[in-house]
Order: structure tokens, then C-alpha cells, then sequence
């Protein structure tokens, strides 16, 4: 997968609770973002999905909390590809303190592919799969 960041930003001091760190609902709009930009790099652009009459739906997450940010943190999201399938792909964010390094959170994902029409999952278009598969993460061995 590319090293660029699927998303980029900055902790405000309005997304941060009464503990005085980002509140769970920003991490999962920022993982949010992350997501439409790692679909982006696979073929899923918005105006592909727009012309096509297709979508993405989320059907699981899973989030583990690792480490505060607070107001002022700069945050950087790194995407990979964990499977494919003929009809949903599995990937996870990682969520880093830019200045520390240290992951935050991460946000293990499954995204379905969809007609948005007739609403039901549809096979990912052989360009699409093609794409994911040559992101795909390395097998640990």
C-alpha cells in the first residue's frame, strides 16, 4: 500500500470531552475520512461511485484505544488492505500522534460493496478487485 497518509489533521479543543482528550466520536469521523481516501487509491472514487450507482457500507468495526490525544496533537491515519473479497474488502487504520509516532488507535474495518438501487451487495468490478489485491498486506508467515 502507499506510505501516504489516508488522512491528515489536528486535534480542536471543541472535539475534546470533560477528561480533556478527543472524544470517541472523532476518532470515528477521522477513521471516517481515512476510509474514502484508502477507497479512493482503490478505484471507489466519489465519482465513481456517483456514474456507477454504487456505494461502500461499513457492516463492522472494531476500534481499540491506545494512547490520549489532546487538543493541539496532530494526527496522521495509515490505511492497509487485509483481504479482498468478491463482494467486501477487510482493512485496518492505524491512527499515529504525528510528533510522537506512537499509534493512538486503531480502527479494523469490514466495507460491503453495494448497489445503491436495488440496495443489496454487488461484486466489486474486476478493476477495483485487481486494485485491492495488489495493496493487499504481506501474509505474516
Amino acid at each position: 500500500m502507499e506510505t501516504d497518509a489516508t488522512y491528515r489533521g489536528t486535534v480542536y479543543p471543541w472535539q475534546c470531552d470533560h477528561v480533556g482528550h478527543m472524544n470517541i466520536m472523532w476518532y470515528v469521523g477521522k477513521f471516517d475520512e481515512a476510509n474514502w481516501n484508502l477507497f479512493a487509491r482503490l478505484g471507489l472514487t466519489p465519482s465513481y461511485l456517483r456514474t456507477s450507482g454504487r456505494g461502500m457500507a461499513a457492516v463492522q468495526q472494531n476500534i481499540t484505544y491506545k494512547r490520549e490525544l489532546v487538543a493541539g496533537d496532530i494526527i496522521e491515519v495509515r490505511s492497509r488492505v487485509l483481504e479482498i473479497r468478491d463482494k467486501s474488502i477487510r482493512f485496518v487504520h492505524e491512527m499515529h500522534n504525528a510528533e510522537t509516532g506512537e499509534i493512538a488507535a486503531t480502527c479494523e474495518s469490514i466495507g460491503v460493496h453495494l448497489d445503491r438501487q436495488a440496495r443489496k451487495s454487488i461484486p466489486f468490478a474486476p478493476v477495483i478487485r485487481d486494485a485491492a489485491t495488489r495493496h493487499l498486506e504481506p501474509a505474516m508467515a
